[in-house]
């Protein structure tokens, strides 16, 4: 009986875990979710990815403005692996697995009207969270800071009429 009561509450807090993983990534802005779906894309394409990843926990997130409806956004956050092979019918019911290291992803992209531009090309870094070192973050920042919008430069209120 303990054992089963025991497996009852395991079970319960793994559908909790991935529930609340799940509904943070539906609290998410429309512009950030999708950042997040083109990541988890790119993760689980790999070959070498056995099983699904998934949105885990948000860390870090920034949006410059830079008008007339583009935005450059920035997002920090955890994948972590689930129980279920690539291919699985539904991956968001999976359970996440808690003896895999998390992957770390920094992404950064452009935004116009809610669509992902493919200029500047949008730059997703993920990587298991062990293997992350200082010198990595450092050239994630440096490769997002590069390809934002920068005050003063030219916009289409400097253009003039021919």
């Amino acid at each position: 009986m303990a054992a089963f009561l025991f497996l009852v509450l395991v079970s319960a807090g793994v559908f909790l875990d991935i529930t609340e993983a799940q509904q943070d990534l539906g609290k998410l802005p429309d512009n950030y979710r999708k950042g997040v779906e083109m990541a988890v894309e790119r993760v689980n394409s790999y070959e070498a990815i056995k099983s699904v990843f998934l949105f885990f926990k948000s860390l870090d997130k920034s949006a410059i403005d830079g008008g007339f409806g583009v935005s450059y956004l920035f997002h920090h956050f955890y994948l972590k692996a689930t129980r279920c092979p690539k291919g699985a019918a539904n991956p968001t019911q999976c359970a996440f697995r808690h003896d895999r290291p998390l992957i770390d992803c920094g992404i950064c992209y452009k935004i116009h009207d809610g669509e992902i531009q493919r200029d500047p090309l949008p730059y997703v870094h993920c990587i298991h969270k062990p293997q992350l070192t200082q010198d990595l973050l450092k050239s994630r920042a440096e490769h997002c800071s590069a390809m934002s919008y920068a005050n003063g430069s030219p916009s289409l209120l400097a253009s003039k009429n021919p």
